[in-house]
């Protein structure tokens, strides 16, 4: 094992007296900032690379599955409701997921003072999340979809899809039969 991994091997059981869970064989790099240790729960064989960012906000949990690896510098925010990532699920660096968003109904006021918009998010089972993309509250992504770099997602995309741009379109399903 590389010795910075080592390190981070050693944080991750450090975090397993705050987190809600570390599983085994997880691996943590330092951190950005956390927020909210104790709803934050990590799966076995996690790999979160350095300058992940988690804030689990009042009753917000975050649930990452087993056999995740997350890249550099990543965000995911949840606040009063559930963020969940699935199992084998990879995602690219600069990547930021959140279930929380800002209303915006007055245009009097600041952004930060019109309270905020919940719903939970979840990725399904075997994603790919691609570099620099953006996951808006209440998204949904079915299992082994694919997305591409620099999409901006909201809303609910069906399993096997492959996704790109701004917003998020699918466009390809991909065919099991053919893919075996």
């Amino acid at each position: 094992m590389h010795p910075l991994k080592i390190g981070w091997a050693v944080r991750a059981i450090i975090y397993k007296l705050t987190f809600g869970k570390i599983g085994n064989f997880t691996y943590v790099g330092k951190p950005c900032f956390i927020e909210g240790q104790r709803n934050i729960y990590i799966g076995n064989r996690v790999r979160i690379f350095p300058g992940i960012r988690m804030e689990a906000i009042g009753s917000g949990k975050i649930i990452i599955g087993d056999n995740v690896a997350i890249e550099q510098n990543v965000q995911i925010n949840s606040m009063n409701s559930n963020l969940i990532i699935g199992d084998g699920v990879t995602i690219a660096g600069h990547v930021f997921i959140t279930n929380e968003d800002h209303k915006y109904e007055d245009i009097t006021k600041s952004v930060m003072e019109q309270g905020n918009i919940i719903a939970e998010t979840a990725i399904g089972d075997g994603c790919f999340i691609g570099y620099g993309t953006v996951i808006l509250q209440g998204t949904i992504l079915g299992k082994h979809c694919v997305v591409g770099s620099n999409a901006v997602l909201k809303g609910v995309y069906s399993d096997y899809s492959v996704i790109v741009g701004v917003p998020g379109k699918i466009i390809k399903k991909i065919n099991l039969k053919e893919s075996v």
